[in-house]
């Protein structure tokens, strides 16, 4: 069967492929477009693996709220490229791994990717290797959380950063019309602030001792502090586990928008304006790529290989 130009033309725009991959596969099919579009798949999966050792340390985190407005969910997708990440169609493929996930609740990774992606014939794992063949990049669904009750949500950087905060509050203050401010401003400290910890209670008591015991350590080994009292040591180092406290715990953070006060003075002080009850009850902050190997591209060394000119 001779392939046409608009019959290429039709599966590249279905696709995304280039011109010879579709031209080949109907090639393959004997015009069957159906077929083509299978046999394009299959190669997908087989560039998928060739490309899954490929770093991939850029992407996006995103965040969608369920029509009820009751579930939030927020996931971070790896790409090897922030040009890639930028492509519409990666944003629409990550937008669709979020409906996904808020529509079947799955409780890790292992479960997400064996459901089917939207009302396509894929699975997300095979959407995700059909993205890579499409796109030619590698592709990594790395985390992923969901949350429900009362939370406020926030995206920075045009997905750089993404944040959830939940929160333990009565019906007098949701139903204020301030409470979505004050829930934004909290989301907001947590995407300005480096932070660990909800509270000095959620600090975990092994925590506490490793960092006693350095603190410990720094001040014995100050040879200004060889003669003081080992009470007056134990003393300073209870001064400095506030400074940690102050620091690492969301709550005893000075409030960014007002450092008078800390984070949970602000909650307080929010609370009684609104007539209610508000408290924190977790946060959720993914950052692109954190944590990742970055990939490093040699420029010059491309440019000589491509132009014929490499040692």
């Amino acid at each position: 069967m001779a392939i046409t130009a608009k019959m290429v033309s039709d599966l590249r725009a279905k696709t995304g492929c280039g011109m010879m991959e579709c031209k080949k596969a109907l090639t393959e099919a004997n015009g069957d477009f159906d077929e083509a579009v299978k046999v394009l798949r299959e190669r997908g999966l087989a560039v998928a693996g060739k490309k899954a050792e490929r770093i991939a340390a850029e992407g996006v985190v995103d965040i969608m709220v369920s029509d009820d407005g009751k579930t939030a969910a927020m996931i971070e997708v790896n790409a090897e490229t922030d040009f890639v990440a930028k492509n519409e169609s990666f944003k629409e493929f990550v937008r669709g791994i979020l409906k996904t996930i808020l529509d079947k609740k799955p409780a890790n990774i292992e479960e997400l990717l064996p459901l089917q992606y939207l009302d396509t014939d894929f699975t997300v794992e095979g959407k995700v290797k059909d993205m890579i063949f499409t796109i030619g990049e590698n592709m990594n669904i790395r985390r992923f959380v969901i949350v429900e009750g009362t939370f406020s949500t926030y995206i920075h950087g045009k997905g750089s950063t993404g944040v959830i905060i939940g929160f333990d509050a009565d019906e007098a203050a949701t139903s204020n019309a301030g409470f979505a401010d004050f829930a934004k401003n909290v989301a907001l400290q947590v995407a300005a602030m480096p932070v660990l910890y909800l509270n000095k209670e959620s600090v975990p008591e092994k925590d506490i001792a490793e960092e006693k015991e350095i603190l410990m350590t720094q001040i014995k080994n100050d040879p200004a502090n060889a003669k003081k009292p080992e009470q007056i040591i134990e003393k300073m180092v209870t001064g400095r586990i506030n400074k940690f406290y102050e620091k690492n715990c969301l709550t005893e953070q000075a409030y960014v928008k007002d450092d008078s006060m800390t984070v949970g003075k602000y909650v307080e002080a929010a609370a009684k304006e609104f007539g209610g009850k508000i408290a924190l009850n977790g946060f959720w902050c993914f950052e692109k790529g954190e944590g990742l190997e970055k990939r490093e591209d040699d420029f010059a060394g491309e440019i000589a290989r491509l132009t014929g000119k490499a040692e």
